[in-house]
């Protein structure tokens, strides 16, 4: 006797059977069978279950498999089809309000995935993008605190401590280094000039592997020669076309770089990609910014390497970290240590959490594929209870075709069929509004997003996705259509198990607990990123306007104030090292001060300033006074910011001596606390002394209000008499602000669209659970009416039950939203507070709206005659 499990395996023969021509069926499967009982006696079972599916793989061949486009297969398909364009046709109102919700859904999911599909494109079109790192730094200071940089490290003299790191370390192939200037990613605009043509454009400086390991097209002249020495540079195709009339032509000939430098053109590449996180316009050697030739002080250099193919990152950390231990500074009191992030990440993981790179857009990337997820969800069990509730109509149809011999399968495939139709038919008309929104969505978000109708991958896509959706939809209304008993439904309305409906309760209550979810997040992101914008930022943002030092600027800066604070529209004039929205600069060199103990340190971030700077900004003096331009020791005195006060322990600060950058002086004033960077960071100790002489920063304007055009106007015509050789470059300082949160302004927004979407889709799922009820309970609401109910008892009956359901949805999904949301605000130093009417907002909205959505269809159950519902009983 065979032992059980010595037969061949069942699953096998099945689908040997399944797919098999009937008339080799009997003769192969015999043969397999007695090969793998001689296999199994005479050797090892596994190996001949093995070899059992190795043969049955084997026959999946066109000779023996069954033909799959026989007449009747056609003539199934074709009644199947004419059978569901005929139901459609039928129920135009259901079918239009199923196919709408469905395609609504599709479309959302479409716009999200086109979107998240474009941000995961940046930088990923370099050919060797799986072999490029750039080198971050984890910086652990004395007080054990980590903080990540994605800056190389330098020496004391300022040399690139990893410099020479690629003839030492095997596996580094290739070194670039990039330097981002002040602004990440690219540095100031930069005054260019040819002849009578004066442009400003922004660009950066590389080493002259960059055209090597970056795929940027060099379209004229060499990649070897492009940024070979300090004298050469490589300018874009639209930089070209500025000044020559076509790229060849610009190869060999000069550009003057600020007044100061000429550079030789020796290659024109292609305009920087849409996908490319770097963008320039021009490129020159690094060693112009090593050397300090081009810009003072800039430190910001990425460094990226070109690892050998099959080399492991975290061998070359530990490699590089070995070559960094002897070249340390220990006299900085801080420990560094190299990691290596893939280069196709530096976008979307910009930020760092404890030292190593975190967060960033990557955060927002990942939240919207869930809310895609989460719409085409909601759009499916909308399409469910629809289906459901048309059921009752459909009730006797279906046990009339059982009746006359239709099996369970046979509906089953006819239901798939139709709701396999609606799915397809929702998916073009989803395209279409893709289509045509597409331009209004790009606008709405900042992008250049093309529909890729041209590409078989995207046609693919959406073939599996209408076959997974119209599935997802589609399985349980045709098995429970399918399932009902003829002579149940025959002898009356469609009745549901109470397991039924409490499936379809739980999918309205999953379905909003969803839209609660996305409602809940739109709210909040909403109310951060105006609290962002409204709040008090410890100055005065409006009506200010800000201009790079540069060429005249500096040398002729008193005759400038003096002339432009005479001139219609312009309140007062002064100068900053730096943009107040964006003071990057951090103090390397150590600060004294009286009363400071051994070892204290304290990262201060130093600004200078001109005399008026606290009036111009508004800034508040909480102790002492502002700087005094009659006051001749004001040149070397200081004021310092609460936070700083707070760092430094000092008591009784006025008067106290400081000495920092060569100089000594007395705190003369304290100013309260103000934002010096976007609301993510803490606000940092400034310490702030008077340079008026200083060669580089920022002038600031203030403007009366309402005469920013006449400012304008008078400051364009002083700029080109004092600096006629650069051009008239200025920034509104509100509208910079803004863009240190474009990420959190876009994603308030699609946030606020999408939720509305879900919203108008669970809502259409409601209305047809809403139909469904109404249609189930017609003779109960008539006995009521019939003991003396009157119609508002009877509208609240019905509609208790629909807000009980989302009530438990609310009370399910609150918990969770508190904690995804008190996740993303911890990004953010400050931040609002997670009230609790945030949710009660959202929780009455909820309910307000199924309100709405239910009050007609309990309306109509209300006005009824009972004796026409009574009638049958």
């Amino acid at each position: 006797m065979v032992k059980k499990n010595n037969t061949p395996p069942k699953l096998a023969e099945r689908l040997l059977l399944w797919f098999l021509k009937e008339q080799l069926a009997e003769e192969v499967l015999g043969d397999l069978n007695e090969k793998f009982y001689s296999e199994a006696a005479n050797g090892s079972l596994r190996r001949a279950k093995l070899n059992y599916w190795h043969q049955v793989i084997h026959y999946l061949r066109p000779f023996a498999i069954k033909s799959i486009s026989s007449k009747t297969q056609n003539t199934m398909l074709i009644h199947h089809l004419k059978i569901g364009l005929r139901s459609i046709r039928s129920s135009k109102s259901y079918s239009i309000i199923n196919i709408s919700g469905l395609a609504l859904g599709l479309a959302s999911f479409l716009f999200i995935m086109l979107w998240v599909n474009d941000e995961l494109q940046m930088d990923n079109f370099h050919s060797k993008s799986q072999q490029l790192y750039n080198v971050y730094q984890t910086i652990e200071e004395q007080s054990g605190n980590l903080n990540g940089s994605p800056n190389t490290p330098l020496s004391n003299a300022g040399a690139l401590l990893l410099d020479s790191a690629e003839s030492e370390i095997p596996e580094v192939k290739m070194v670039n280094h990039y330097a981002t200037g002040y602004e990440f990613p690219w540095g100031f605009p930069k005054t260019f000039r040819r002849g009578k043509k004066l442009f400003k454009l922004s660009g950066s400086r590389a080493s002259p592997n960059f055209f090597k390991m970056f795929d940027y097209t060099v379209i004229a002249g060499s990649k070897q020669a492009a940024i070979k020495d300090i004298s050469s540079i490589a300018i874009s195709r639209k930089m070209a076309l500025l000044f020559f009339d076509s790229p060849e032509e610009a190869i060999g000939k000069s550009l003057n770089y600020e007044n100061n430098l000429d550079f030789q053109v020796q290659a024109v590449f292609e305009d920087a990609p849409q996908h490319s996180s770097l963008e320039f316009d021009y490129l020159i050697n690094i060693e112009n910014q090593i050397l300090h030739k081009v810009e003072w002080a800039s430190h910001k250099i990425i460094t990226t390497y070109l690892l050998e193919e099959g080399a492991k990152p975290n061998q070359v950390s530990q490699k590089l970290n070995a070559y960094l231990a002897n070249r340390q500074d220990e006299s900085s009191g801080k420990n560094i240590r190299i990691g290596l992030q893939p280069f196709k990440d530096q976008y979307l993981v910009s930020g760092f959490d404890n030292g190593k790179p975190a967060n960033g857009k990557m955060a927002y990337v990942k939240l919207f594929i869930a809310v895609a997820i989460f719409i085409l969800i909601v759009a499916c069990i909308n399409f469910m209870n629809l289906s459901t509730a048309r059921s009752v109509k459909k009730g006797k149809e279906v046990a009339v075709r059982k009746v006359v011999g239709s099996s369970k399968g046979l509906l089953v495939q006819q239901f798939l069929s139709e709701f396999l139709l609606m799915t397809l038919m929702a998916f073009f008309l989803a395209i279409l509004i893709v289509f045509s929104l597409l331009p209004a969505f790009n606008q709405f978000t900042g992008k250049q997003i093309e529909l890729p109708i041209t590409e078989l991958w995207f046609w693919g896509s959406l073939l599996i996705l209408a076959f997974i959706t119209s599935f997802a939809a589609g399985a349980y209304p045709s098995l429970f259509l399918s399932a009902l008993i003829p002579a149940k439904t025959l002898k009356g309305a469609v009745r549901f198990s109470n397991r039924s409906r409490f499936f379809q309760k739980g999918l309205v209550v999953f379905q909003f607990c969803l839209s609660i979810l996305l409602l809940i997040a739109t709210v909040v992101f909403t109310w951060q990123t105006n609290y962002i914008s409204n709040s008090h930022l410890g100055y005065n943002k409006e009506n200010l306007i800000y201009l790079r030092i540069e060429g005249n600027l500096n040398s002729k800066y008193n005759l400038l104030r003096k002339r432009l604070t005479n001139m219609p529209g312009i309140a007062m004039v002064d100068r900053s090292s730096e943009a107040p929205h964006a003071m990057n600069f951090e103090v390397s060199d150590p600060i004294n001060w009286e009363g400071k103990e051994d070892g204290q340190i304290v990262n201060f971030k130093p600004v200078s300033v001109g005399f008026d700077f606290t009036k111009i900004m508004g800034l508040q003096v909480v102790e002492g006074r502002t700087f005094n331009r009659n006051i001749a020791s004001d040149s070397n005195a200081f004021m310092v910011n609460e936070m700083a006060l707070n760092e430094m322990g000092i008591k009784d600060p006025i008067g106290k001596w400081i000495s920092a950058w060569e100089k000594k002086g007395r705190i003369i004033g304290v100013i309260k606390d103000f934002h010096t960077h976007s609301f993510r960071q803490k606000i940092k100790p400034l310490v702030i002394d008077v340079k008026e002489d200083l060669y580089f920063g920022e002038i600031i304007v203030r403007t009366e209000v309402g005469k920013t055009k006449e400012a304008l106007a008078s400051m364009e015509q002083i700029f080109e008499e004092i600096n006629p050789d650069y051009p008239f470059n200025y920034q509104f300082l509100d509208t910079e602000y803004m863009k240190l949160y474009k990420s959190e302004e876009t994603v308030s927004k699609l946030c606020n669209l999408f939720a509305g979407l879900a919203i108008i889709i669970s809502c259409l799922g409601l209305l047809g659970l809403s139909m469904f009820s109404a249609q189930q309970r017609t003779k109960e609401m008539g006995i009521r009416k019939v003991l003396g109910a009157n119609m508002t008892h009877i509208i609240t009956k019905f509609s208790q039950e629909f807000i009980v359901l989302v009530a438990l949805a609310f009370l399910i999904t609150t918990p969770l939203a508190w904690l995804l949301m008190n996740h993303w605000l911890q990004g953010f130093a400050y931040r609002i507070d997670l009230s609790w009417w945030i949710f009660a907002l959202a929780g009455l909205v909820i309910v307000s709206i199924t309100l709405l959505t239910v009050s007609f269809q309990s309306y109509k159950v209300a006005m009824v005659n009972p004796a026409r519902t009574l009638r049958s009983e």
